[in-house]
């Protein structure tokens, strides 16, 4: 059968399946919760949590549940300041902040969280999985985890990344092909090197790690999941999935770009954070767009756009969110979480013809 396999049974999963980490608005701890509860792998997308929300959020998903569940955090990359840049970005918040009545952007007082204590609450809750994104975790802290019985999976959007997270020891590996919604997650070579999509990244992975892989991009119901499996995969992500479940944390301005048929067009910009990240087109990604050379390293754009995105969410302005979002946009539905996951277990089985 392809539903169970070493990946499912080791996780205590009833389905091949996982609710993709989505850092930002839309992590919520019931979103992850009710994945898990329902028989696939919640995961947390954590990469902005505070080491104090981190530590709460895992004790409340081990409250809620005693099933597997991962929490998810990226891997920091070297980043430079250049003024120049960073002022010219700077104008372009400012006319922004004017656009929604604010008052004039000031300098982020913090540009990202300590990874280090992130990862010291990590090892000291010890979730059932942690997974990671931009980056390989060095093999000190794979075998620390490994001594909490952590179970390690690292996202790859080409083999020789996926030998890598091999080799520093991780035991899956998620392959991100270029359909998938959010950030890309190349580390090896620059992002328009690494589009691969999932159909030719999933078997490739698998033949060359011999581990368990979990496909992610492009996947928006059981037909996608099947088609995984059928890939060699042992478990399928998904992610815009989940994005209009009541239990996810997008704005009502965000559900209500995704829920329109008219606006699922999507495209790779680095406008809001400062590394590529595939999202619905809106007013700002189009101002943006083909002015690369304004937007600062990551992560500076990302702290100096937050405050944008925030008051955005708050006056229902969709023009100025990160309305990240794969390229199975238009199969989203208004479900909760246990529905959605039924119903593409029920597809993913009527077309495998599997009980």
């Amino acid at each position: 059968m392809l539903f169970a396999n070493a990946f499912t049974r080791r996780l205590g999963l009833d389905h091949p399946l996982v609710q993709a980490p989505m850092a930002g608005e839309t992590s919520t701890v019931p979103l992850s919760l009710e994945a898990s509860k329902a028989g696939a792998l919640g995961s947390l997308g954590a990469a902005y949590f505070p080491p104090a929300k981190l530590r709460e959020s895992i004790r409340a998903m081990r409250a809620g549940t005693s099933r597997s569940f991962a929490v998810n955090l990226f891997i920091p990359v070297p980043w430079g300041r250049d003024p120049a840049r960073e002022a010219a970005y700077a104008a372009e918040i400012a006319r922004a902040h004017q656009a929604l009545g604010l008052e004039p952007p000031q300098p982020p007082a913090q540009i990202e969280e300590s990874f280090e204590a992130q990862m010291q609450v990590v090892l000291e809750e010890a979730p059932p999985v942690f997974s990671s994104t931009f980056g390989a975790p060095d093999a000190e802290l794979v075998n620390a985890l490994h001594q909490r019985n952590v179970y390690v999976i690292g996202t790859a959007t080409t083999v020789a990344e996926a030998l890598v997270l091999k080799q520093r020891g991780a035991d899956a590996i998620i392959a991100q092909g270029s359909e998938a919604g959010g950030h890309r997650g190349s580390f090896l070579k620059p992002f328009g090197q690494s589009m691969i999509g999932t159909m030719a990244l999933v078997p490739q992975i698998v033949d060359a790690t011999g581990l368990p892989v979990l496909a992610a991009g492009g996947i928006g119901d059981g037909r996608g999941v099947a088609a995984a499996l059928c890939l060699g995969a042992s478990a399928a992500a998904l992610g815009t999935a989940f994005l209009l479940s009541p239990e996810s944390g997008a704005s009502a301005a965000y559900r209500a770009v995704l829920g329109s048929p008219a606006q699922t067009e999507t495209t790779i910009t680095r406008a809001f954070s400062g590394r590529p990240a595939r999202g619905l087109r809106n007013d700002f990604l189009e101002r943006l767009e083909g002015r690369e050379d304004i937007i600062p390293d990551y992560p500076i754009p990302n702290a100096w756009s937050r405050p944008m995105r925030q008051a955005a969410a708050r006056q229902g302005e969709a023009g100025y969110l990160s309305l990240w979002a794969g390229q199975a946009a238009a199969m989203t539905r208004a479900e909760p979480v246990a529905a959605i996951i039924s119903r593409v277990m029920v597809q993913a089985r009527a077309v495998l013809g599997e009980p």
